[in-house]
């Protein structure tokens, strides 16, 4: 196995904290006893397992309306829960508590599969503003080049500021200050472009800082419009590394840099940038998908039975292709356009009327925030057209639902799927279209990816490419994917397998994490 490829190893990771928005597990009061919400997707579940591997703290929101029941006095907690590990748990399903009544700390060794949750506070204000305010209605938009979405208020910016000031200070508590060189502090996402810049003040050179930036970063024609685009380019560049999912957001970032920052200077060739005596990695590392941990969850008995109790509730049957797409209710993903591209296929190919249904998870995301009630109204809508236009009394083209669906029922929809529609019309990665390969068996389907994703840049030349905005070419797109020979499918799905199973969850964290990144920081001023 090659360099980088490995495992995570608890004994190289030195004291890892990680910083999110989002927390792994929240805990919910249910009927007067207290339950634990787990991951079940997107980066808060890829980064669970690392955490399990090496241990450490991780740093979050803690949203919960429970949270605060099963913290100590700093907002700890220890992670997974005690019946997830197969340990002894009390009723309400909280960790173990030791004598002094609060859950157990954690000093990880090997064997120990828990770490420290902890978690921040924030007030419905803060949520308004700092979350749904500038995080998401200023670089979300700014980010995936929607600049017609983009709304900044003046509060926005002053509780972003806050915030980002809140969770780099529970970072600089949790850091011990006898091993800051043996210390990796490490941000996730767009939320905290300001925090590293934080840290590098409070800590000084000696602590790594690092940065993932998993949304697209845009080039600087589109990035210039960004409110405060010097102060959060300058948030960024306390960090040793930053890391995006491909080569072109890296040279996005870069481009920023040398446009924006007078006082930086760009590598090009090296992709690193000289700032105030330092000197900043910028790294294209695509996140991968536990790919393993996929392949033994689609086997398993809630997996299997999932599809069948699908099609037996809505009466598909059993030689019905079946198509599938999983998706946040999101302006960015492409949705409408996917569902205008179905119309197109249905029309010119009255044939396929009662042979194709396509399924769609949608996930309710962001509904604070009228872009998102309207895109979830746009997607009912014209579910609600198509099915009315082509349904017949047993038989309608699209299911749709909101549903909550746990990692085996959505692996095991993968794995019996034909096709899967994966069309944002700009994504920073999409674990999606990764964990449906992944899933896929001996009889495979076909993937059909945006080239607007990042994934389509590590792996596209192996699925069949759709531009979401092309609906005749989409539909067309569709069509070929319906006809594909199997010899072509088999091809297409061995090359989507090689490189998904070559890009880990594993190889990803090991790159984030390599040290060997640091270069000696020169002693002047911090940033």
């Amino acid at each position: 196995m090659g360099a980088g490829h490995g495992p995570p190893d608890r004994n190289v990771a030195r004291d890892l904290i990680v910083v999110s928005n989002r927390q792994p597990y929240s805990h919910e009061f249910d009927e007067g006893a207290i339950t634990v919400d787990r991951p079940t997707g997107g980066v808060t579940a890829g980064l669970d397992p690392v955490m399990r591997k090496l241990g450490g703290t991780w740093i979050a929101w803690g949203d919960g309306d429970a949270d605060e029941e099963v913290v100590d006095d700093d907002g700890c907690v220890a992670v997974p829960p005690a019946e997830d590990l197969s340990e002894n748990t009390d009723s309400s399903g909280a960790p173990p508590r030791n004598s002094s009544g609060a859950p157990p700390r954690t000093d990880s060794g090997p064997t120990d599969e828990r770490y420290t949750l902890r978690r921040v506070w924030l007030s419905d204000a803060e949520v308004e503003n700092y979350y749904y305010g500038f995080s998401n209605q200023v670089l979300w938009p700014l980010c995936h080049s929607f600049l017609g979405h983009v709304n900044c208020e003046g509060a926005f910016w002053d509780t972003y500021r806050t915030v980002n000031e809140r969770f780099a200070a529970n970072a600089i508590a949790s850091a011990p200050g006898d091993r800051l060189d043996e210390t990796t502090i490490w941000f996730h996402d767009y939320h905290f472009a300001l925090a590293p810049r934080i840290v590098r003040r409070q800590l000084g050179p000696a602590v790594d800082v690092a940065q993932f930036w998993h949304i697209p970063w845009p080039a600087w024609d589109t990035f210039r419009a960004c409110p405060r685009r010097q102060d959060l380019l300058r948030g960024l560049l306390g960090c040793d590394r930053i890391g995006f999912h491909t080569e072109r957001y890296v040279q996005n970032f870069l481009e920023c840099v040398a446009t924006a920052v007078d006082d930086a200077v760009v590598d090009w060739s090296d992709r690193r940038i000289a700032y105030r005596g330092r000197e900043i990695a910028i790294q294209s590392n695509p996140m991968g998908v536990p790919v393993e941990d996929v392949r033994d969850t689609v086997g398993t008995a809630a997996a299997t039975a999932f599809p069948a109790r699908l099609r037996k509730q809505h009466g598909i049957a059993d030689d019905v292709t079946l198509g599938v797409g999983v998706d946040r209710l999101d302006y960015t993903k492409g949705i409408p356009e996917r569902l205008r591209a179905l119309e197109r296929l249905l029309t010119d190919n009255p044939d396929l009327r009662g042979d194709l249904t396509y399924v769609q998870v949608g996930s309710v995301s962001r509904e604070e925030i009228k872009a998102y009630r309207e895109i979830r109204a746009t997607v009912e809508d014209r579910v609600e057209r198509l099915n009315d236009r082509f349904g017949t009394d047993d038989w309608q083209p699209v299911i749709y639902t909101t549903a909550h669906l746990s990692q085996a029922e959505l692996f095991g929809l993968y794995r019996e799927a034909d096709l899967a529609i994966v069309s944002p019309l700009r994504d920073g990665m999409n674990l999606v279209a990764q964990e449906y390969v992944a899933a896929q068996g001996s009889d495979p389907g076909v993937l059909l990816l945006s080239r607007g994703t990042g994934a389509y840049d590590e792996f596209g030349d192996h699925a069949l490419a759709i531009d979401p905005l092309d609906v005749p070419d989409f539909a067309t797109t569709i069509e070929d994917a319906l006809a594909m020979p199997d010899d072509e499918r088999r091809q297409r799905m061995d090359g989507l397998r090689r490189a998904v199973t070559e890009q880990t969850l594993d190889s990803w964290v090991n790159q984030c994490l390599r040290p060997g990144e640091r270069r000696s920081p020169v002693h002047r001023r911090p940033a």
